[in-house]
C-alpha cells in the first residue's frame, strides 16, 4: 500500500480484514488522541497496529466542528504537540481549518496513513477471556487486538436536547458540529439553543446575515476578550530557523496556564480579579442596561468554560438579535417556546448545546470481562485508574478518560502524559509476556476506587464545585468526572510509569488435567 497522501477523502479500508485479521494494537479515533498514540507506537517500534476511522478522513473534532467562526481557544503553539512543533501557525489562536491542516500534516510526516482504516466505526467490542484479546467489529470488517487505546475524544457525538414538538418544526434544524453548509442563512429568522464555546464563535458570523437572531439563553457565559493577531513573517521564519524560540513560546504559554489552574484549584479568590476584567468587556460592548444584566453571569468565573471572543458581545447588541434569558422548552410549528413562556418564530434551528461528555456513546458497545457493557459499568458515573484504565475491560486505555479535562490548558499535555502511560504499559506487558505467551493487565478495583476518591475529594475545593454554577463537566448524578484537579505537572507525573501493585496480571487458563491445551 502506498504511504503517500493525495487527498483527505481516500479511503484505505480494504486491506484492514484480510491483511490484518489481528493486531497488536487497534486504535480507535483519528484526532489528536488517535494519532498521537498511532506516533507514539512508532516512535516505540511497534508496527503491528492499525488507525480505526469512522468518517473518510483523519482529524476526529476539528474535522467535525467546522461551522463558521470555528477556531481554537488555546494558542497555537500550546495546542499541538511538543514532538511536532509547526512554525506556521498564521495567529496566535488558529482556526479549524489550520489545525485540522496539522492533523493531515502528521499523519503524512509520520507515516502514518498505511495504518488508517477510514469508513471503519466500531460497531462491537468484546473481550475474549480465554484468548486475552479484543474482538472488534466495525462498518468495514472484523479483527482482533491484543490491547485497544480508545481515542474516541468527549467532543464526538453531539447532544441535542429533547424538545417537545420539535419534529413539527417545518424548517431547517442543525448541531453546530453538523453545519449544514448547504442552507443558505441570509433572510432567515435563526433560532440559536445554546451559548457555550461554538455559539459564541458563528453567532457573530450568521448575525449579520439573519434577518432576526434569536438566542434561547439559560445561563450566561464569562467571556473575556480574544488576544488574538495574526504572526508576523519574521515570527514564522524565526521559528522555522530556530526551533528553540518555538519552544521557549510553548514554555511561557504552559507556565501562564499552570498558574491559571492554581487559581482554579485552590485560591479560586483571585478569580476575581478576572471577573472584572469580564464584566468591564462586557461593559464595553453592550450598552442596554437590561441586555447587560441579562449577558451578567451569578456564578463564579471558572465554574464553566471561560469563553474569549471580542465580537459576540457586539453581535448580541445589534438590532436584529434578541436575547431570550430562558431555555427552549417546547416547539409548536414555526414558533418556539421558551421555559419562561417568551415567544419567537424561526425558519432555522441551530443547537450549540454541547456533546455526549459524561455518557459517550462508545461506552454502549464494549463489553469487558464479566460480560457488562462499558455503559453498564458506569452507569453510576465515569470513573478509570490514572484517567486511562477501566477495573473490568483489560488491556483497554482510554485517551482523554474519565476526570482528564482541563479547565484552561491544553489537551495536547493530557494526551502527551497519556501516552507515555501507554508506552510503559507495552513494556510492562513485553516484560511479563516472555517468549510471546498472551498476557493482560487489568487495574484492581481498589487501585480504581482510591485514585477516584482520591480525585473527588481534591474536586471538592475547585471552582467547579464551589463556583455556584451547573456545567458540562457534572454528570446526571452531579459529580465531576470531566476535569482533572490539578495542574499538567501533576498530571503527567501520575501517569510517568505503570505500578503493577495497581493491577491483575491476567494469563490463560491451563488445561484441566487430561485435556488438550
Amino acid at each position: 500500500m502506498p504511504e503517500q497522501h493525495r487527498g483527505p477523502e481516500r479511503n484505505d479500508s480494504a486491506p484492514a480484514t484480510r491483511t490484518h485479521p489481528h493486531v497488536r494494537v487497534a486504535v480507535i479515533g483519528s484526532g489528536f488522541g488517535g494519532l498521537g498514540a498511532a506516533i507514539r507506537l512508532r516512535r516505540e517500534g511497534v508496527e503491528d497496529f492499525v488507525v480505526l476511522e469512522r468518517a473518510g478522513s483523519v482529524g476526529g473534532a476539528w474535522r467535525d466542528n467546522d461551522y463558521p467562526g470555528c477556531a481554537c481557544d488555546i494558542p497555537s503553539h500550546l495546542y499541538s504537540f511538543s514532538f511536532a512543533p509547526h512554525p506556521h501557525w498564521p495567529r496566535t489562536f488558529s482556526g479549524q481549518e489550520h489545525i485540522r491542516g496539522y492533523l493531515e500534516h502528521l499523519t503524512d510526516a509520520h507515516r502514518i496513513r498505511p495504518r488508517l482504516r477510514l469508513h471503519h466505526e466500531l460497531t462491537r467490542a468484546r473481550w475474549d477471556p480465554a484468548l486475552l484479546r479484543w474482538e472488534l467489529t466495525t462498518t468495514g470488517g472484523s479483527l482482533t487486538a491484543d490491547l485497544v487505546v480508545s481515542a474516541t475524544g468527549p467532543l464526538s457525538d453531539p447532544k441535542v436536547p429533547e424538545v417537545p414538538g420539535l419534529d413539527s418544526f417545518p424548517g431547517k434544524v442543525f448541531h453546530s458540529a453538523r453545519w449544514n453548509h448547504d442552507h443558505d442563512l441570509r433572510g432567515a429568522r435563526i433560532a440559536v439553543v445554546g451559548t457555550g464555546a461554538s455559539a459564541v464563535q458563528f453567532v457573530p458570523e450568521i448575525q449579520p446575515d439573519a434577518a432576526r437572531l434569536t438566542l434561547f439563553q439559560r445561563t450566561p457565559p464569562w467571556v473575556l476578550p480574544r488576544r488574538d493577531r495574526a504572526t508576523s513573517g519574521l515570527e514564522r521564519r524565526l521559528h522555522r530557523l530556530l526551533p528553540l524560540t518555538i519552544q521557549m513560546r510553548r514554555s511561557a504559554l504552559w507556565g501562564v496556564r499552570e498558574l491559571q489552574t492554581y487559581a482554579f484549584t485552590r485560591q479560586t479568590r483571585l478569580l476575581q480579579v478576572v471577573e472584572r476584567a469580564a464584566r468591564r468587556h462586557l461593559a464595553d460592548a453592550v450598552a442596554d442596561p437590561v441586555l447587560r444584566a441579562a449577558l451578567t453571569p451569578d456564578y463564579r468565573l471558572g465554574c464553566k468554560r471561560i469563553l474569549l471572543s471580542n465580537t459576540y458581545y457586539p453581535a448580541l447588541a445589534r438590532p436584529n438579535v434578541e436575547v431570550i434569558g430562558a431555555g427552549l422548552a417546547e416547539v409548536r410549528g414555526d414558533t418556539l417556546v421558551a421555559a419562561d413562556g417568551t415567544e419567537a418564530r424561526a425558519d432555522v434551528i441551530v443547537f450549540g448545546t454541547g456533546f455526549r461528555v459524561t455518557e459517550p456513546p462508545v461506552a454502549e458497545r464494549v463489553t469487558g470481562i464479566d460480560g457488562r457493557t462499558l455503559a453498564e459499568h458506569w452507569q453510576h458515573g465515569m470513573h478509570a485508574l490514572r484517567g486511562t484504565t477501566i477495573h473490568g475491560f483489560p488491556n483497554w486505555l482510554t485517551i482523554i478518560g474519565p476526570n482528564t479535562g482541563l479547565g484552561s490548558s491544553s489537551m495536547t499535555l493530557v494526551i502527551e502524559a497519556q501516552l507515555a502511560y501507554l508506552a510503559d504499559y507495552l513494556r510492562r506487558l513485553d516484560a511479563l509476556g516472555g517468549a510471546g505467551a498472551p498476557v493482560a493487565l487489568m487495574p484492581r478495583a481498589s487501585a480504581v476506587h482510591a485514585w477516584n476518591a482520591m480525585v473527588q475529594r481534591r474536586l471538592a475545593r475547585t471552582v467547579w464545585h464551589t463556583g455556584g454554577c451547573r456545567s458540562w463537566y457534572l454528570d446526571a448524578g452531579g459529580r465531576n468526572t470531566t476535569v482533572w484537579p490539578g495542574t499538567t505537572t501533576e498530571f503527567r507525573t501520575a501517569t510517568r510509569r505503570v505500578d503493577l501493585r495497581e493491577y491483575e496480571v491476567l494469563r490463560p487458563a491451563r488445561p484441566a488435567a487430561g485435556q488438550l491445551p
